[in-house]
């Protein structure tokens, strides 16, 4: 059996195999509450044998959004939309997973296709952002976000457990807590966007105090046996990437003495001085220490959508789960066509039973 294909355990969830559908942004909702896109878009790609499906970045305050289109968890309006999306991912065979998390200064922009910037000042569609320093990102989004006070760190840490209480109500299995990409969480560790100089500002411990805390208070309300887990950019590839590495292995070890139980790993993206090496698992080898260093389970994406690639990654022992993002929207049944291409004995094993009953019988003409 190709190791692509062996089941994974954490917790008290399994899945059928190493294929993980990350979250991406779908920028369809209204006032944060999903819609019949949402009702075929995830139970679509979770039918087509994907072990696990993590629902879209899901704000937890209304100034949490990336965009006026984005999903949001901070009332039970929102959670009641969402539950039977929960179901119909997990009837369709994967687990049921969500990310929630606040976009930070990256936050009022506009949807990618209508211009990926921030929205002008004075249009009614905009709010105000905030961060751990009143610092902008820059370039399309160059507003400056309110430097955040205790009260509001306070606020939004407790946003975040009241979204993943709604996410536990409404059937999810996995929750992910977005720590990566430049928003909030990202920016409160990055010396690129944090500039405070008091007890979450400045040394390593204090840059790390808003994620662990945060983590500390939604593992409170998560249920022990489901898996709570974390996307989190560990490099910038900013020229100070092994000092960047170094503090977030650190973290991470913090991380799992806090509860957390996989790492998903990615770029931090908090500079527009960064110089990413595109290419296929660039950041294989970079998850692979954090495994090794931190002694965390760990997922990563970017590049992997090869099914040869993506298998290599867990066979080398280099990721627990691929994250296989554009892949799954260019064709659901991405899992299907990895095992022929690795010549998994009955490849459509990954399909619900009617799909590979006709297959097997029938073939495709």
């Amino acid at each position: 059996m190709s190791a692509l294909f062996q089941p994974f355990k954490l917790k008290d969830v399994t899945l059928r195999n190493r294929i993980a559908v990350p979250p991406m942004c779908q920028y369809m909702a209204t006032d944060g509450v999903a819609n019949d896109w949402h009702k075929v878009h995830y139970p679509a790609i979770a039918r087509g044998g994907a072990g696990l499906v993590i629902v879209e970045a899901t704000a937890v305050a209304p100034e949490g959004r990336i965009t006026p289109a984005c999903l949001g968890l901070w009332n039970d309006a929102q959670a009641e939309v969402l539950a039977p999306i929960a179901a119909s991912i997990k009837a369709a065979g994967a687990v049921p997973g969500i990310q929630i998390g606040h976009a930070g200064r990256k936050a009022s922009a506009n949807r990618p296709w209508e211009g990926d910037d921030h929205i002008a000042e004075g249009d009614p569609r905009g709010w105000a952002t905030i961060s751990p320093s009143a610092t902008a990102f820059g370039a399309n989004l160059p507003k400056v976000p309110k430097a955040m006070t205790l009260d509001d760190i306070a606020r939004v840490r407790a946003d975040f457990v009241a979204a993943a209480r709604r996410a536990r109500d409404a059937g999810f299995e996995w929750l992910e807590l977005h720590f990566a990409h430049g928003y909030l969480g990202q920016s409160f560790f990055s010396v690129h966007a944090n500039q405070r100089d008091d007890a979450y500002g400045g040394s390593l411990e204090n840059r790390s105090r808003f994620l662990l805390e945060t983590l500390a208070a939604v593992r409170e309300v998560w249920p022990e046996h489901l898996p709570l887990t974390a996307r989190f950019g560990v490099i910038e590839y900013d020229g100070r990437d092994e000092e960047t590495l170094a503090e977030s292995i650190a973290l991470a070890r913090n991380f799992k003495r806090g509860g957390l139980d996989l790492l998903s790993v990615s770029v931090g993206f908090s500079t527009l001085q960064a110089k990413v090496p595109w290419a296929p698992a660039f950041l294989a080898p970079v998850a692979a220490r954090v495994r090794a260093e931190a002694g965390l389970p760990v997922a990563s994406a970017w590049g992997i959508d090869d099914p040869q690639i993506a298998d290599g990654t867990v066979a080398k022992g280099q990721l627990d789960l691929v994250m296989i993002g554009r892949a799954h929207l260019a064709n659901p049944h991405w899992p299907m066509q990895a095992a022929r291409t690795l010549g998994v004995e009955r490849p459509t094993w990954v399909l619900p039973a009617p799909y590979a009953h006709w297959l097997e019988r029938y073939g495709t003409r």
